[in-house]
């Protein structure tokens, strides 16, 4: 009787420590969500950006540089990766670029060894690179849904493989990866997309949980999930035109810099805008009936259906939208 009343006191006092630690989460939480949290500096970083030709990738560049980290520049279009880097090294940071194709394994492995021997061990990995098929499911060759999945999703577990152990024999490091809104919440059409964007919320934030139970508190996580941005990835993608007025596509910058804001504030996870927390916790609370009766007044079912269509009409068989 003494050994279970003792049994008990314990857990009556981990669960009082546990009740104390999620108050205190949530308050911290609150709070930043407030006031500018102090952030930190990357002045001498080397930091690695995949998809670097693209839109968004070129604005990390940039926003990095500005902060002083040097860069590591991957893409699979070489020219794109160059000017993008030629952008970077007039604001004064060191520049190499690499042409990477994200969907071949080995591909990854190879060019991660040139890294390490030609420049140093990366201490921030921006996993930015991102596909989509654009096509409806039963249209889609299959090559195009793999290397969806293999670009957004398969490349994460490729990359974190060839970089992690170095920041882990340092304990210093941090690993950013741009999801998606939709990989928190699904509309009809992006089959691939979706699929690969929730695969790789979950890598990352399986990952955060091993790293913070490995005690590797100097390796910090940041996973990005903004609303569509207007880089013309999804371009012609609309929800109820009343509704499109208050929720339009993202800015780049905008994006980036809210991005920014929460890796250097070690912010652990940011919706962009801040709206898309609301359908995300929805998903989880309301009956599947409701949410879809939400989707339909907001237009969100058939909001791909342009972007189908326009992809159809503009791109040969072969081809697909990166970001």
């Amino acid at each position: 009787m003494t050994r279970l009343n003792s049994i008990t006191m314990i857990f009556i006092l981990d669960l009082l420590l546990f009740l104390i630690d999620v108050t205190y989460s949530i308050m911290c939480a609150v709070t930043r969500a407030f006031l500018h949290p102090r952030l930190k500096s990357v002045d001498g970083e080397l930091c690695l950006i995949t998809g670097a030709g693209g839109v968004l990738g070129r604005l990390f560049a940039l926003e990095f540089a500005k902060e002083g980290a040097h860069l590591v520049l991957w893409d699979c279009n070489t020219g794109a990766n160059e000017q993008t880097a030629e952008l970077a090294r007039e604001l004064g940071v060191d520049v190499r670029t690499y042409t990477v194709d994200l969907s071949k394994r080995q591909n990854i492995y190879e060019a991660a060894e040139r890294v390490r021997a030609e420049v140093g061990d990366v201490s921030i990995l921006v996993n930015n690179a991102g596909v989509v098929a654009g096509r409806r499911l039963l249209d889609c060759p299959d090559e195009l849904l793999e290397r969806t999945l293999l670009v957004n999703c398969h490349a994460l577990f490729w990359m974190t493989k060839a970089f992690l152990p170095q920041m882990k024999s340092r304990n210093h490091g941090h690993i950013v990866t741009i999801a998606s809104a939709l990989g928190l919440f699904t509309t009809a059409c992006v089959e691939d997309y979706c699929a690969s964007k929730f695969g790789a919320v979950g890598f990352h934030e399986s990952l955060a949980h091993e790293l913070r139970a490995e005690n590797n508190d100097g390796i910090k996580t940041t996973l990005v999930c903004p609303y569509i941005v207007d880089t013309g990835m999804f371009a012609g993608c609309e929800i109820r035109k009343e509704i499109q007025s208050l929720i339009p596509p993202l800015e780049p910058l905008y994006t980036v810099q809210q991005s920014m804001k929460a890796i250097l504030g070690e912010q652990e996870m940011v919706c962009i805008p801040r709206i898309m927390y609301i359908p995300f916790i929805a998903r989880a609370v309301l009956p599947w009936e409701a949410n879809v009766v939400t989707y339909r007044f907001m237009g969100g079912d058939r909001c791909m259906l342009p972007f189908i269509k326009n992809t159809e009409t503009k791109t040969s068989n072969g081809h697909m939208k990166s970001s």
